[in-house]
């Protein structure tokens, strides 16, 4: 990784090139690039490929990446070039290597004029990097390719820059794989993380092991819907399937051609359904086990007091280093709940005779064999946080998914440190709060989100910097249920990704990112990708004012586009209210709106949002204990007039791990209460439970409580909703208390953990 000093310098001298890019883009002669480079120099020439140009190629390292280029010449409609290492007077592109003039790695120099193209790398790397640019700098025609005139210098802020895919829970085509590949590859990502085991379904041919195929590798039937939704519905379908080493090794070449390492992950000593299925004596229980068709986390494990536990994976792994030349192999050690370990004589017997303090050593040391073995095979592991309990294995590098908290801990012990916090770089996470959203795992990760993300936005000093290695996205596959679902998914969140990945931080705007993006889409398009065109849509805040009011603001990022909006629940259209600023609602409405192009097109879905006005919206709330992280968006969310959903994740519900919900509003004066309500969720599968008891209680100095409802169940499985009308009462103060269930109770899915008690808006009428 480069020094922000040095970054910063680049910076400087080109400060104003990249918003040039985005000026020609627009005049379309020169396509907006992603991700941005670091230097960009424009001239008033132009080349034109023709079939008389020449590819000028003398270094045999770059045969294969010379090869790549004709294919992209012929993919944008032009005929194969001859290759030769003469050079002609003009009419050419020249590729090459040249350490010396290209000083950083993976950095590459473009020169383009109307006598030829020359690209020059650092590396082999360096030059398909830099003709990944161009080919998003060409346009085709009907008997040449134009390519604008420009001088381009570039190289990557991090040294790993990766995405993931995981094909346990759902398996696609070494054909989509290979598609996949392609666009990290015009990203410049330079790795790709491949889930190929997990509970699900084991995804990767073990020779020494048939039953991985034969049992691992298939599920009898399949989850419908979402985890959370009760009673759990299946398919009724056998799925499965893995591929063949020789595939595994079609790929692997495949990927190396375009310079990108391949990162397998065998999941240990969790997320090992799959294989317990095939092989039970490798359990702590001795099963039966079977795949497992449902997603979540689940205590059969790997057993750590059974050597026959390590030689099965020792021999798993030597077949899996054989097919993958990376210097990392990802050993997962997330999620390993340790209630068999602590059941299990053999683990018993093991901890005791290490002298390990609790199950969460003896995962360490699990993990820290595993690694010695990996170690004396000339390879190094990545895990995610949890390996950090108990203590890190010496040379591991850490992946933080859980925040950033791990990443940093692992820094501090100088170790290397890949980042990919859930809250920013997970793609499984719903990209819109939009109702008409396909299903997705839960959370909220816009593309905006994804972009904002700075893995050095911390206090880590200069020098343990050093150890950030890069990020990566994580494309976890529950519900990627078809590789246009995976790619909608992915895309263009990915590109976010890779921007922050290569980009120095000083020349990031997500505005000129947004406008570079609108470009990508023909070329995405090109490359026959489904991809979400969501960055467009109207988004909005909600802000609680005086006089029982809400103050709606709308927002969209389309250049020159026009929102109009009715209050009155009709659909929008052209002639309706032209938004203009502040929305002021004063009663109980649903705002529709509708986003309009420069054409007086309509664009993107209906935005609707209902808001419910009573006597406590912009009222004072104030909560005793402190909701968790995921689920505080501060008190006033208590009474901003808007419901949450059951998807949780829009910022409306207010979350207690394990602690008890304490909240008193404030009316401001007294006044005639006659009718209480508030929803509460219950999700079991989520870890969400009701409270065991919840009170409203009422007062008119703050003081003295008298209790107005007490309720101590609620069935429904997703939001209960209280409605409670009471006798007519004098109150100033309505007190909430909701006693939480505390941890959640042995049987259930989150065994052990603290329950999750939420609640969304207090109405007071």
């Amino acid at each position: 990784m480069k020094s922000s000093s040095k970054y910063l310098a680049g910076f400087v001298i080109f400060f104003l090139m990249p918003f040039a890019v985005v000026a020609q883009a627009a005049n379309n002669t020169l396509p907006a690039l992603i991700p941005l480079p670091v230097a960009i120099k424009q001239s008033a020439a132009s080349f034109y490929i023709n079939p008389a140009t020449k590819i000028i190629a003398g270094n045999k390292a770059l045969q294969k990446i010379t090869a790549l280029l004709n294919d992209y010449v012929i993919a944008a409609g032009g005929k194969r070039l001859m290759v030769t290492t003469t050079t002609p007077v003009n009419n050419f592109i020249s590729i090459e290597i040249d350490s010396t003039e290209i000083p950083n790695k993976e950095g590459y120099r473009l020169l383009i004029d109307e006598k030829a193209i020359r690209c020059i790398g650092h590396d082999a790397g360096g030059v398909l990097y830099g003709l990944q640019t161009l080919r998003q700098l060409w346009s085709a025609g009907k008997t040449k390719i134009k390519v604008p005139g420009c001088t381009i210098d570039d190289y990557p802020r991090f040294e790993y820059r990766s995405m993931a895919l995981d094909v346990s829970r759902h398996l696609f085509p070494v054909s989509f794989i290979k598609k996949y590949i392609n666009l990290l590859a015009l990203y410049k990502f330079n790795t790709f993380h491949w889930h190929l085991t997990d509970d699900q379904g084991w995804r990767i041919e073990i020779k020494k092991y048939p039953k991985l195929q034969s049992v691992a590798a298939w599920r009898n039937e399949t989850l419908i819907g979402h985890k959370k939704e009760l009673p759990h519905r299946f398919d009724g379908k056998r799925y499965g399937g893995y591929y063949t080493q020789e595939q595994i090794k079609e790929v692997v070449q495949y990927a190396a051609d375009r310079q990108i390492s391949i990162i397998p992950e065998i999941e240990m000593p969790g997320h090992a359904t799959a294989a317990l299925a095939a092989y039970p004596a490798l359990g702590c229980t001795g099963g039966p086990y079977k795949t497992a068709t449902f997603w979540g986390v689940f205590d059969d494990v790997y057993c750590a007091g059974n050597d026959s536990t390590f030689s099965f994976l020792q021999n798993v792994l030597d077949e899996v280093m054989a097919l993958f030349p990376s210097i990392y192999i990802h050993i997962g050690g997330d999620e390993c709940p340790k209630t068999r370990w602590k059941a299990c004589t053999k683990c018993q017997q093991r901890k005791q005779a290490l002298g390990l303090q609790d199950e969460h050593a003896l995962q360490s040391y699990f993990i820290q064999r595993m690694e010695k073995y990996l170690n004396s095979k000339g390879r190094q592991i990545i895990g995610w946080d949890e390996i950090l309990e108990g203590g890190l294995a010496p040379n591991a590098t850490v992946m933080s998914w859980r925040g950033e908290e791990g990443g940093k801990a692992a820094i501090a012990q100088h170790h290397r440190v890949i980042m990919t916090p859930e809250s920013h770089c997970y793609f499984d996470y719903y990209q819109s709060l939009y109702a008409e959203e396909p299903l997705a795992a839960g959370g909220f990760t816009p593309l905006q989100k994804v972009y904002g993300y700075e893995p050095l936005a911390s206090s880590t000093d200069s020098m343990n910097a050093t150890y950030l290695a890069g990020v990566e996205g994580q494309a976890w596959s529950e519900y990627y249920t078809s590789t246009a679902k995976a790619t909608y998914m992915i895309f263009p969140r990915a590109l976010a990704l890779a921007e922050l990945a290569w980009t120095p931080v000083a020349l990031r705007n997500y505005d000129n990112f947004l406008s570079r993006l609108r470009h990508q889409k023909l070329l995405q398009q090109q490359e026959g990708v489904n991809y979400s065109n969501l960055f467009d849509e109207i988004s909005y805040t909600a802000t609680p004012a005086q006089n029982n009011t809400v103050q709606v603001t709308l927002q969209s990022a389309l250049p020159g586009g026009e929102i109009r909006y009715t209050t009155d629940n009709s659909v929008p259209t052209l002639q309706s209210a032209l938004y203009t600023g502040t929305i002021n609602i004063k009663n109980t409405s649903t705002i529709k709106a509708l986003l309009f192009d420069k054409r007086k097109q309509p664009v993107g879905r209906l935005f609707h949002q209902y808001l419910r006005i009573h006597k406590a919206v912009g009222a004072q709330a104030v909560i005793k204990n402190k909701p968790i992280d995921r689920f505080n968006p501060g008190a006033a969310a208590l009474v901003n007039g808007l419901f949450g959903s059951n998807r949780y994740n829009d910022g409306q519900w207010i979350g207690f791990g394990g602690s008890d919900l304490h909240a008193v509003i404030d009316l401001g004066s007294v006044q005639t209460i006659h009718r209480l309500g508030l929803n509460v969720l219950n999700y079991h599968w989520q870890r969400m439970w009701a409270p065991v008891s919840l009170q409203l209680l009422a007062s008119t100095d703050g003081e003295h409580f008298t209790e107005l409802h007490r309720q101590n169940s609620f069935p429904m499985n997703g939001i209960n909703k209280l409605d409670v009308p009471v006798k007519p009462v004098q109150a100033r103060y309505i007190k909430v208390i909701g006693v939480n269930k505390g941890v959640i109770p042995a049987g259930e899915y989150g065994a052990g953990g603290n329950a999750l008690l939420l609640i969304d808006e207090v109405i007071i009428e």
